[in-house]
């Protein structure tokens, strides 16, 4: 019988990324379980165009700490939580989200009540290192503090070797779970229309990029790469998302004459449309914690080329057996890649190899580190 009656999940908020995704599918799929465990999702503040995908049955709480660019802002959600933690009392606790887990742990830790702390690592370490106001503060806390959970999790094998190292943690902690991407939904919504003209049938091929504007991305290495695929075979290139740095990719789409060839069309919440309607999808990212939209357009059929950078590429498409990987920041490389799937040299992928992303196969790996079993 189950012995846990309230699960806590931890997050900042809602906004349209790939961590909040992993929660709203985990939080699905285990509602259809029946597990008859009452779910909280405590967001530091209710906010995020996602707010509206959380599903009815899970009770949502307001810490009223909004998240801010600075470690102080961030610290803000330590006592609120412990607040919720000693009047609710849950028996497991998740947190997600690099270092609001070091708060998470250190509120837990205050509120002095008896929980089951799992904290999850979405993305790189390198990131972190490098982000907020005091950067070598927050690894020091890391070292300290993460011990101090029942479990570590992260999305893929680089990044558990990754914390391992820089953090110092014993062998055996950190489990890795990879993301529960695969659902029934991403087949449906790819099956829907698109009304831009170059997705219809009989033009020449579309090569996509998605995610972010953001240096991490490096969107500047895949227009580079797509110039000089423009040379040898007619293509266009489309990127999917919204961010900081869209002026300077303007810029350089100009710099090279490729505005007939290159469209910038924004965020779209659900791409798969666009990416099975692509004849190859291109990740030129500098890091990842994984890559999720890797293996959604692996999903969906369509041919990948991929920079090797830590950590996720290289795990998701099997050191290259399931799709073309090329050296970070290397446009000649991509091009090349690109040019070999476009010229009809196309990896098939193993149904198989794709059950280990599924939202069942990851939320039952979940239950298992939390230790929630169904009812007899």
């Amino acid at each position: 019988m189950n012995q846990f009656k309230k699960l806590a999940v931890v997050m900042p908020n809602m906004a349209a990324g790939g961590s909040e995704r992993v929660v709203l599918n985990l939080l699905k799929e285990i509602l259809k379980k029946d597990l008859k465990i009452e779910i909280d999702l405590v967001l530091g503040a209710v906010e995020g165009s996602w707010i509206n995908k959380i599903p009815s049955e899970v009770r949502v709480i307001d810490l009223k700490t909004p998240i801010g660019p600075t470690f102080k802002k961030i610290s803000r959600v330590t006592f609120p939580l412990c607040g919720y933690l000693r009047k609710e009392k849950p028996d497991l606790v998740l947190s997600n989200y690099w270092y609001y887990n070091v708060f998470v742990v250190l509120a837990v830790a205050l509120s002095r009540i008896n929980t089951y702390l799992v904290i999850v690592e979405h993305g790189s370490f390198s990131v972190i290192k490098n982000k907020g106001t005091i950067p070598w503060l927050i690894p020091l806390l890391m070292r300290c503090l993460y011990p101090q959970a029942n479990s570590i999790v992260t999305v893929s094998k680089g990044l558990a070797q990754e914390l391992e190292d820089d953090l110092k943690l014993k062998p055996g902690l950190i489990t890795t779970i990879y993301n529960p991407i695969i659902e029934e939904r991403l087949s449906q919504i790819s099956k829907e229309s698109v009304t831009h003209p170059w997705f219809q049938d009989g033009e020449i091929p579309v090569i996509l990029g998605v995610g972010r504007l953001c240096n991490v991305k490096d969107f500047p290495t895949l227009i580079r790469a797509f110039a000089l695929v423009r040379k040898k075979l007619p293509a266009r290139l489309v990127i999917l998302g919204d961010g900081e740095d869209k002026p300077r990719l303007m810029d350089l789409v100009r710099e090279l004459g490729l505005e007939d060839n290159v469209a910038l069309l924004g965020f779209v919440e659900d791409p798969y449309s666009y990416m099975a309607r692509s004849s190859v999808f291109v990740l030129s990212s500098i890091v990842e914690g994984l890559g999720n939209v890797l293996i959604e357009a692996m999903a969906l059929g369509t041919p990948l080329v991929s920079t090797n950078c830590p950590s996720g590429p290289a795990e998701i498409l099997d050191n290259g057996k399931y799709g073309e990987l090329v050296p970070v920041g290397d446009n000649k490389a991509m091009a090349d890649g690109i040019l070999r799937v476009l010229s009809g040299d196309i990896k098939s992928v193993d149904s198989g190899w794709l059950k280990q992303f599924t939202v069942e196969a990851a939320t039952q790996n979940y239950l298992n580190i939390l230790g929630i079993n169904k009812y007899d």
